[in-house]
């Protein structure tokens, strides 16, 4: 369908498009109606172009002269004008989405919006300690949200130690109650899983409660807690099942430890701690139980923060340590045993070293396994339809556009190959997924640059390379390295550690000095890195960056007056604000 003019040169080259193709037209010449700048003003409101003409294609809408003739040359339209001679009417949906998080969410939502039949298929396999929990996926349930709750509430006792250098006077012992704030992160989650279930309400989106398998190409079986199944077709389907924690595979490990999936609604206070593992999950998790005054050990296997910036990631190791972490390095569990039962019990732990014979066992209250996650992709009936994973990691490989080896099943999310493993980045992807398959868009989701956080006691904000993997792509002699410790404003009268916090950038010479890497460990790291995360989209360089006027005094205006590079050697320590 063309909404046109007459006299629009624009519009002509469209219609000769279209009848170059030999494809069937109708024409609406707003100029030739009476109500024309009506039906104009409505095409404004339902699509936000003004402008003619304005194309729909099967319902789907195109836009104007230049985006029709962009979806001529990227065989978009070629699709689109296909989709015809597919019979949606033959199938329950138009998309059936296999999996309840943010990605599978913003995706199925989008879908919604553009006017197509949508399903959303989710189930939580209960954990080995019957944890499971509502509508929200990972994020909201077991990983962001309540792990950025539980810092909080970290830092609040940090806060309440150095309010007595501010002039606060308080006789009361202080103490921390596990149970209050279990109950109040719960209800807050609670909250958010009843407001996704609205929003699918609202949108005309179909969620099911069941557990989603391929029978066959077009075909999924939904099997509900119950065991009941119910088998429903789709023209298109997207998975979106995330990852769930691994297990060691050791005598134990299962029966007696615990994952993400039971901390944040442990109903009981987890006592003296062992975390195993050195990933973002293990050190936030130790951090935040260590910041409650619990006794916390961290095994580590190997590296801290694997596949981040190394000197960062040991910075924040070595704050952690300064702060009562106790790290135990080159190590491995080998059995977990149940001395007592309880809530907590006791479990003797012996862990084996990495680099020789040496063993070591301790006894602890809990043992929370933070060893990595495992994509959802194994026991959903893929094989029967062909799609391709990598057999070692369960991950999904895709192309640029999200889409598997089976052309009308896409993925979005942790399950994806290559690419981060991050909320936002399944939300930008599933939305802008849906907007290709239904709205005749063509953007794509940009991997590059994404910005994250890690949530420790002391915050660690990147966005771009780390100085290893810049080194490795640009080699170091095309590189500047520009760093500094800081001291916040607000550790002086508290007493707080001086030249712990850091920040560096990394800049590629042979590009104006473009900064390639932004690296900052300190409080609010996170609100720091993302105002930079912008600015390194728009192509910031040193310069750049020396050109700003910081605010003073925050934290974020440090990257505003670094000067001093890594190759000069001098010294970054600071003396004063």
């Amino acid at each position: 369908m063309i909404f046109s003019k007459t006299y629009c040169p624009h519009s002509t080259r469209v219609k000769e498009l279209f009848s170059s193709l030999g494809v069937e037209y109708n024409t609406l010449e707003l100029d030739k109606i009476d109500d024309g700048a009506i039906v104009q003003d409505v095409l404004s409101e339902i699509t936000s172009q003004r402008t003619v003409p304005n194309i729909f294609v099967n319902k789907v809408h195109v836009g104007g002269c230049d985006r029709t003739l962009q979806a001529y040359q990227s065989g978009l339209l070629k699709k689109l004008l296909q989709e015809d001679s597919l019979d949606y009417e033959a199938y329950d949906f138009d998309l059936i989405v296999i999996g309840g998080g943010s990605g599978g969410l913003s995706c199925a939502k989008e879908a919604a919006t553009l006017g197509k039949k949508v399903m959303v298929l989710d189930f939580v396999v209960p954990s080995p300690h019957g944890t499971s929990w509502g509508l929200g996926g990972t994020c909201v349930n077991v990983g962001c949200i309540p792990k950025k709750l539980m810092h909080q509430a970290a830092l609040l006792g940090q806060a309440l130690r150095d309010s007595r250098k501010f002039g606060w006077e308080y006789n009361q012992q202080v103490k921390h109650n596990w149970e209050t704030m279990i109950e109040a992160v719960q209800n807050y989650i609670g909250s958010l899983n009843w407001g996704y279930r609205l929003s699918l309400r609202e949108k005309a989106v179909t969620y099911v409660n069941s557990y989603g398998e391929f029978v066959d190409h077009h075909k999924i079986k939904a099997t509900n807690k119950k065991g009941q199944e119910t088998y429903y077709t789709a023209a298109k389907f997207v998975i979106a099942t995330g990852e769930r924690p691994r297990y060691l595979g050791t005598q134990g490990d299962k029966e007696y430890c615990i994952t993400s999936d039971d901390l944040f609604s442990l109903p009981y206070c987890p006592g003296k701690t062992l975390v195993v593992g050195a990933s973002y999950v293990a050190l936030e998790c130790a951090g935040f139980l260590a910041g409650l005054g619990l006794d916390v050990t961290v095994m580590v296997r190997s590296i801290l923060l694997r596949g981040f910036d190394q000197e960062m990631a040991e910075k924040v190791g070595s704050y952690m340590e300064q702060h009562g972490v106790k790290f135990l390095r080159k190590f491995t569990p080998v059995t977990i045993q149940q001395l007592e039962q309880g809530l907590p019990g006791k479990l003797r732990v012996v862990a084996k070293s990495t680099e020789g014979l040496e063993t070591t066992e301790d006894v602890y209250n809990t043992v929370l396994l933070a060893v990595g996650r495992e994509s959802c992709t194994r026991n959903i009936g893929l094989e029967k339809i062909g799609i391709k994973i990598n057999e070692k990691t369960g991950k999904i490989p895709v192309n640029d556009v999200e889409q598997t080896s089976v052309p009308h099943v896409y993925a979005v999310g942790d399950v994806l190959e290559g690419k981060p493993e991050l909320t936002p980045v399944a939300i930008q992807a599933g939305k802008l997924l849906a907007r290709r398959l239904f709205g005749g868009r063509l953007e794509k989701c940009d991997y590059i640059n994404v910005p994250t956080t890690v949530f420790t006691p002391l915050e660690y904000g990147c966005c771009g390379f780390s100085e290893e993997k810049a080194v490795e792509i640009y080699k170091k002699e095309n590189l500047e390295i520009y760093h500094t410790f800081f001291w916040p404003l607000e550790w002086t009268v508290a007493g707080r550690d001086n030249n712990t916090c850091y920040a560096k950038i990394i800049c590629n010479k042979l590009d104006n000095d473009r900064v390639i890497g932004f690296h900052i460990l300190g409080p609010n790291a996170g609100e720091v890195t993302q105002g930079f995360a912008v600015a390194m989209k728009c192509g910031l360089t040193k310069q750049l960056l020396d050109d700003t006027i910081g605010i003073h005094p925050t934290c974020g205006e440090v990257v505003t007056t670094l000067e001093i590079t890594k190759s000069s050697g001098l010294d970054i320590t600071q003396k004063g604000c």
